[in-house]
């Protein structure tokens, strides 16, 4: 329940003034300790909080879940240990995950399709798909058609050039690149909606860990391309899905 719906209830008598209180309580956010869960944050943006779940313990995670449940959230968490997920799932059994991305799901509600097109995830190699694979998650769990190219660097810039009908088809086109992290420039002087690039630290010891990837892509000479963290493909999933429900 959020704000809007406990004010409705409220001026229809559905609910006692007493009990619509002690729900005000914690509707902007919840604090348990360790955590401050802000439930506001689907209202104030159309999305609700993600749970990053690197850093956390299982009891942490399990009690941010609870808690979100109680408000019927639909449940993200990037980054999450198989582990972890092997102590969800008994409790929660709606719960998956997918171990390549280290994505896990709750679905407690239908997700309506809110997207006006279609996003278009892109690697340059197979070695980049487990953080494109984080993107893609993100964005169909946040309400997008979402279709995957994978496997089509400049090193055999003919694959790309294949799939170029996928490709034109995107409204926003995520391009998830290591090595050199060439591949976003080549696509974003290909097409004409917006590039979303995602370095990875895939590469050898003068990637440093994707910083040369990540300065290729900053230094992108084609325009309409912008860049986000290394190894971020939440970052990159969700910003697409803010594009591609812009009317």
């Amino acid at each position: 329940m959020d704000l809007r719906e406990l004010l409705d209830d409220v001026k229809n008598n559905k609910i006692d003034i007493d009990v619509a209180m002690k729900k005000l309580k914690n509707l902007p956010y919840e604090d348990l300790g360790y955590a401050n869960i802000d439930h506001h944050r689907e209202v104030r943006t159309g999305y609700p909080e993600v749970i990053y779940c690197e850093g956390k313990s299982d009891y942490q995670i399990l009690g941010i879940i609870e808690k979100m449940i109680k408000k019927d959230s639909n449940i993200l968490g990037t980054r999450c240990r198989k582990e972890t997920y092997e102590k969800i799932k008994p409790i929660y059994p709606n719960a998956e995950y997918d171990q390549l991305s280290k994505i896990l799901k709750i679905q407690n509600h239908p997700i309506e399709n809110i997207g006006k097109g279609k996003i278009v995830v892109v690697t340059g190699g197979t070695s980049d798909i487990p953080v494109a694979d984080e993107a893609y998650h993100t964005a169909l769990f946040l309400g997008n058609t979402v279709e995957r190219v994978y496997d089509v660097g400049v090193a055999g810039i003919h694959r790309l050039l294949s799939k170029k009908h996928i490709i034109d088809s995107a409204r926003v086109i995520i391009v998830v690149a290591g090595m050199e992290g060439a591949l976003p420039s080549v696509v974003g002087g290909l097409v004409d909606v917006p590039v979303i690039a995602v370095p990875t630290s895939v590469g050898y010891g003068a990637n440093f860990g994707g910083l040369s990837a990540l300065l290729t892509m900053l230094n992108s000479c084609a325009s309409g391309i912008s860049v986000v963290n290394i190894d971020n493909g939440f970052g990159a999933g969700y910003l697409a899905s803010m594009i591609n429900k812009l009317n």
